[in-house]
């Protein structure tokens, strides 16, 4: 029994080894390919350089995904400065933000969180890149602080009651329109517990979402 654990075990870390050298392999032909639209200015170029985003969005939560189920997950725990990340975050997609014509509300937070700046990014990025998937062209984005929580809020189809836990859940994508892994959130909640914080959801089917993260503050 203790050489068949021993066995499966040696497996699982070949498996995990394996797709995090793929990952960061396929980083190299995606900076590639940004890199060459980076000198286009076109309806088309602007297409592909979100459709390359988004492979990148893949690509990084892949790698996330197979940290939070290593033994180490490389936790460098400092005081960050939330407004940064978010003004980050912001910049990342700013580009969808003006091509859909999406309004941004951004209230500084004035928050200095105790954290990951690495593993708080991505959720900040995940939480940002859902909002913007959801919200309908011309709709609204909302970024600000309500006491130590972080909140997002969107105007894009709501979530149904029943549906608020699973969302988290690994695997679960209830809207089957849009593309997506049903892997994100459960990483962010994931991220944020790790972490020593949390991720809710206040939502009204067809009206909007609103995702509120805590993370503990940085005094």
């Amino acid at each position: 029994h203790q050489e068949l654990q021993t066995e499966m075990g040696r497996k699982d870390q070949d498996r995990l080894d394996y797709y995090t050298i793929w990952a960061h392999q396929i980083k190299t032909p995606i900076a590639s390919m940004r890199l060459t639209l980076q000198n286009e200015d076109s309806k088309f170029a602007r297409q592909l350089t979100e459709d390359v985003q988004r492979i990148e969005q893949y690509v990084e939560m892949v790698l996330n995904y197979l940290r939070l189920g290593s033994d180490s997950t490389d936790y460098v725990i400092c005081r960050v400065e939330l407004d940064r990340l978010l003004h980050q975050s912001v910049k990342k997609y700013a580009k969808q933000f003006i091509r859909r014509r999406i309004r941004l509300d951004y209230k500084e937070t004035g928050l200095t969180v105790l954290t990951d700046e690495k593993w708080l990014s991505f959720a900040i990025e995940q939480l940002l890149a859902n909002a913007l998937k959801y919200t309908r062209e011309g709709g609204g984005i909302r970024i600000y602080a309500e006491g130590e929580a972080l909140c997002i809020e969107d105007t894009g189809i709501g979530i149904a009651p029943e549906d608020r836990e699973r969302i988290f859940e690994r695997f679960v994508k209830l809207d089957t329109f849009t593309q997506g892994t049903g892997l994100g959130l459960s990483i962010c909640k994931s991220i944020a517990e790790q972490l020593g914080g949390s991720v809710g959801v206040d939502s009204v089917a067809g009206e909007g979402s609103c995702f509120r993260i805590d993370i503990p503050a940085g005094e």
